[in-house]
């Protein structure tokens, strides 16, 4: 049987013309005008355009969203980050970040099906964020203050030994600024893969909290979604004031495990922001717009009778 010459003219004719179709695919236009073709190239459209609200399902605009504060039209107040969190709070969004003492990273060499060590990474690449906290500086309705944010989205704002070192140091720098500290609290607890050196923050944190009402400063504490465990049973409830913003679930334990434990089925809205205020938890419910206007008028207050204080 004859096999098929690869110099067939016929073959090499064919395959000529379209190594010529290659070159001319732009078209008649691109034989007119070749710039024009590369200006009509088609964009890729981001896959986060559109964020489905939580509690209608309805798609919200992310353009529209951000305008909103991250408000949904029904009112749900999404979590938010550091970063909004600063440009929100100070005076037209100025402030200087303070950098966080580093700790030692999995002490334990924990490992829960994945390496701890792993998670941090992951966690770091995901935020941007070294830990759970980041501590800013600047001015919140002209008066200088320190305000600290936990970070859910960093391993659901746990609470490890990076997150208590940035809660001392935030109250060290309040203290040697003379200025007041505020906290937006946000987690699921305590730091599992920390063990018992995850819970010694708690008492820690307390001891930092001390120093500021030691030195007469303010410590004003904006309960957000969620705020729940260890969190719960430390800083976020020793504030000389707590706000938090609508719906907010704040808590120790979970509702089911409360269920289970006392065998009673809870009230609705147990465990958010407007029932604890009912309760007296909270002093305050404040949407997230309002909040600049209301902490400078709470620290402008405090700072105040500090100041009278002294000069008596």
């Amino acid at each position: 049987m004859a096999m098929a010459d690869p110099q067939d003219p016929k073959k090499t004719e064919k395959a000529a013309k379209a190594a010529s179709g290659e070159r001319s695919r732009g078209g008649w236009l691109a034989k007119i005008a070749p710039g024009v073709r590369g200006a009509f190239v088609k964009r890729e459209t981001p896959d986060n355009l559109w964020v489905k609200c939580p509690d209608t399902g309805e798609m919200i605009y992310r353009p529209d969203l951000e305008a909103a504060l991250w408000v949904t039209p029904a009112g749900r107040h999404m979590r938010i980050g550091p970063e909004a969190r600063f440009r929100y709070t100070f005076d037209d969004g100025k402030h200087e970040i303070l950098p966080s003492p580093k700790v030692a990273e999995d002490p334990l060499k924990f490992s829960d099906g994945k390496p701890y060590k792993q998670r941090l990474v992951e966690a770091r690449k995901k935020t941007g964020e070294q830990d759970a906290m980041a501590i800013g500086f600047g001015e919140i309705t002209g008066l200088p203050t320190v305000v600290l944010v936990q970070d859910f989205a960093f391993m659901g704002g746990s609470l490890g030994m990076a997150a208590g070192e940035g809660f001392i140091a935030a109250a060290e720098a309040a203290v040697e600024r003379n200025a007041p500290l505020v906290i937006y609290t946000a987690a699921g607890g305590a730091r599992m893969q920390e063990g018992a050196l995850s819970l010694m923050q708690m008492a820690r944190t307390t001891l930092a909290i001390q120093k500021l009402k030691t030195a007469g400063l303010p410590y004003i504490v904006v309960l957000t979604d969620p705020t729940t465990g260890g969190v719960t049973a430390s800083y976020a409830m020793l504030g000389d004031v707590h706000l938090a913003e609508p719906g907010a679930l704040i808590g120790f334990a979970g509702q089911r495990v409360i269920e289970q434990t006392i065998r009673e089925t809870l009230p609705p809205g147990f465990q958010r922001s407007e029932f604890l205020v009912e309760k007296g938890m909270v002093d305050r419910v404040t949407a997230r717009k309002e909040l600049p206007a209301v902490l400078g008028s709470i620290l402008g207050t405090l700072m105040m009778g500090r100041a009278r204080k002294k000069a008596a």
